[in-house]
């Protein structure tokens, strides 16, 4: 449109030049037209016309080639980049998704080396290579109903079984308090108060009893504060599915901390393995290896875990399976040695229960608990807190 009006101009022998009409489109680029019709005739005077004997001839040109429009087309609108993006992938019918077919692990493994070694360039809108917004099992921004995400952002299909990718969680903020005085309400059941630590607080009872011996002589008592004793290994679930539960996982977070003098807290993300952490920003380089909290706290420690439990049945059941690292060992394998370590344990689940029995990895998690899965509600953290104190 704009090379038109360009010529337009010409044509009423107007002496614009290409270098200037290039200054014109760089201004248009920039976002400096605005979106209206007016702002873009002041910008185009500015950049084409060098004379100003020429802005009467000018007016009349521009009035008779934008003559009925008000607006500037595809001005009108800024479309962010991940818009335009978004138009590239492949949208397919529900019929389409139900034809494509799921390898199964080992297949899906061999074929993704496969690629690698034959693949020589970037793919678009494929089936096979790995590339973008496709059906392709290996790619990202596309659909496949059980493929490995090789960067990129997720689609938001939740079906990769392993993410090619360097990926940033953030940590769970513990300073909540809205909402989150239920969940202490209900997390105080489970409570075995004692006297630990220097005796800084007044003894009411036995400072009157003691100045009563003394003939009225007062005799003042301390003791040590009245604490919890309970202690709580808190492992929560991070990044990914567990980005929709943010905030109640965010309350029952700052609620434990109120609650427990004695917790623990690590990160995982999805399932368990020989690794956990504290601090999403330095997982990569600063974790913690599960053997050794196995050995550092001691069996009278309460387990809680809280996570979807949203995955892959590959993530839990075989070796290789974690989304993001090559584990020697299965998640299930590690949920079992936590179980052993500290039997008193619970998982907590984000999830409406009524979706449990839909999602094939919530089954599995399930059984590994011993049917120890409560829902992320008042009542779950009841449920789940009546039983961990039937073991202590």
């Amino acid at each position: 449109m704009l090379i038109g009006f360009f010529l337009h101009l010409r044509e009423q022998r107007l002496p614009v030049s290409t270098r200037e009409f290039l200054t014109l489109l760089e201004a248009v680029q920039d976002g400096l037209a605005g979106h209206s019709i007016d702002d873009f005739y002041f910008l185009a005077r500015t950049c084409l016309i060098k004379d100003e004997a020429h802005y009467d001839r000018y007016d009349k040109a521009f009035g008779a080639y934008f003559r009925g429009v008000t607006a500037v087309p595809g001005l009108e609108v800024d479309l962010p980049e991940d818009w335009l993006q978004a138009l590239t992938r492949r949208h397919l019918t529900p019929e389409q998704r139900a034809q494509l077919e799921k390898l199964g692990w080992d297949k899906l493994m061999a074929e993704f080396r496969k690629r690698l070694a034959e693949q020589e360039g970037r793919h678009q809108g494929g089936s096979k290579w790995i590339g973008t917004g496709g059906s392709s099992p290996f790619g990202n921004s596309g659909y496949h109903p059980e493929g490995i995400r090789v960067g990129g952002e997720s689609a938001g299909n939740r079906t990769a079984v392993k993410v090619w990718d360097r990926r940033e969680f953030r940590n769970l903020d513990d300073t909540v308090e809205l909402g989150t005085r239920n969940l202490k309400v209900a997390l105080r059941r489970l409570r075995r108060f004692a006297r630990e630590g220097a005796s800084d607080e007044l003894d009411l009872d036995g400072t009157i009893a003691a100045t009563a011996r003394n003939a009225g002589w007062l005799d003042l008592l301390m003791r040590p504060q009245r604490h919890n004793a309970v202690k709580v290994l808190l492992f929560l679930d991070v990044g990914g599915s567990m980005d929709d539960h943010v905030k109640v996982c965010e309350e029952l977070f700052s609620a434990c901390r109120s609650e427990f003098k004695h917790l623990e807290h690590f990160y995982f993300h999805n399932c368990v393995y020989e690794r956990v952490w504290r601090d999403s920003r330095r997982r990569h380089n600063e974790y913690v290896a599960v053997t050794d909290l196995i050995h550092k706290y001691g069996p009278d420690y309460k387990l809680i875990l809280v996570g979807d439990a949203t995955m892959s049945p590959y993530e839990i059941l075989h070796q290789h399976g974690s989304i993001e690292h090559m584990n020697a060992e299965p998640g299930a394998a590690w949920l079992r040695r936590l179980l052993d370590a500290w039997p008193a344990a619970a998982w907590l689940n984000p999830e409406p229960q009524r979706s449990w029995d839909y999602r094939s990895s919530i089954g599995i998690v399930r059984k590994i608990m011993g049917d120890r899965m409560y829902p992320l509600t008042l009542a779950g953290i009841d449920a789940a807190v009546r039983q961990l104190s039937k073991r202590s």
